[in-house]
């Protein structure tokens, strides 16, 4: 049988899953994660190996000859190196979708919080603001109504569109900036418009585009002097699209009223991270595509990909040469 690691299998599979499915393929051992110093002992005798973080260089390849084949637990794929894995010969199968719902559920619970700071009301109420009270309520911050505003979506692939059509169900117009023109069921009741319109008029602008040279630091000081004061930013996408300081500095300002992110330039965070001590700004680690329904999806789609593989028809595979 073939030999399966799964080199950091802990935040796909924390133990609330089975990794039933995937030892009927072959000899499976699964590490909640592997260090830089531990990888080359546990990845020697791989036939496959599943990874998450792990990053797996061009010099690690070329220390793993029996390697036959990559699995990354995630859809971004930027911690193999995919072209020195062709040259071996090393298919590299990513997940390409799991996590839509959950990651535009996720937007929508950033956002809510951000309009009524539920969290920092009921933290009042439990300690005893309401009870000394003279009216029958309070609040400790503005609230915000979403219907009527205008949601701005910067990508409108499957999660930017399964989020414009929550921000419909909500009465909002949503507006859009992407490369999705060309698939009309994904844009039906969004208007495309350019980037300087979008960030002019949105009261709502969400991330949803994938990190490249072009998009690195795309919400920076200069876009972020063009969005209303009393705009909100949402970011559930990569962190270096936006310019850290730069934003902490626009929320410090004033110059916009409120942003929520659950992903940084630098993850684990760095508590130098000016975003820490910005005025009004959710962080949170990561968790939009975590679900268990999301990552049950990400674990199937994984085993299918080592599956169909094993039988001589590899899916998914992100490096596949120009012939194929």
């Amino acid at each position: 049988m073939v030999n399966i690691v799964v080199l950091d299998g802990y935040t796909l599979n924390p133990g609330d899953l089975d990794w039933g499915r995937l030892e009927q393929l072959g000899n499976v051992t699964v590490y909640d994660r592997t260090s830089a110093a531990e990888l080359m002992e546990r990845a020697a005798n791989a036939d496959m190996i599943l990874t998450n973080k792990t990053q797996l260089s061009a010099a690690t390849l070329e220390q793993l000859p029996k390697l036959r084949y990559i699995g990354v637990l995630a859809t971004g794929y930027n911690i193999v190196d995919i072209d020195a894995a062709r040259e071996r010969g090393i298919p590299v199968a990513n997940i390409p979708t799991y996590g839509t719902h959950s990651v535009a559920q996720f937007v929508f619970a950033l956002l809510l919080e951000l309009c009524h700071r539920v969290q920092r009301h009921s933290d009042a109420v439990h300690d005893g603001e309401w009870n000394h009270c003279p009216d029958f309520c309070f609040t400790r911050s503005p609230l915000v109504e979403l219907a009527g505003k205008t949601m701005g979506l910067i990508g409108l692939g499957r999660i930017g569109g399964q989020v414009a059509k929550i921000a419909k169900a909500f009465g909002m117009r949503v507006i859009a900036v992407g490369s999705g023109r060309s698939h009309p069921a994904a844009i039906e009741g969004v208007e495309w418009v350019e980037l300087e319109q979008l960030l002019v008029e949105s009261d709502v602008i969400s991330l949803h585009c994938p990190l490249t040279a072009s998009t690195e630091k795309l919400i920076n000081a200069e876009r972020l002097a063009l969005m209303k004061p009393s705009a909100l930013l949402i970011n559930t996408s990569r962190g270096a699209l936006i310019h850290e300081q730069d934003l902490a500095d626009a929320l410090n300002n004033g110059r916009i009223a409120g942003a929520a992110v659950d992903v940084l330039s630098i993850e684990p965070s760095l508590p130098t991270n000016p975003l820490f001590s910005a005025d009004n700004c959710l962080i949170t680690p990561h968790i939009a595509w975590a679900t268990k329904e999301a990552r049950a999806r990400l674990m199937g789609t994984a085993v299918d990909n080592v599956q169909h593989f094993l039988s001589g028809q590899p899916t998914n595979v992100v490096n596949a040469s120009q012939k194929e």
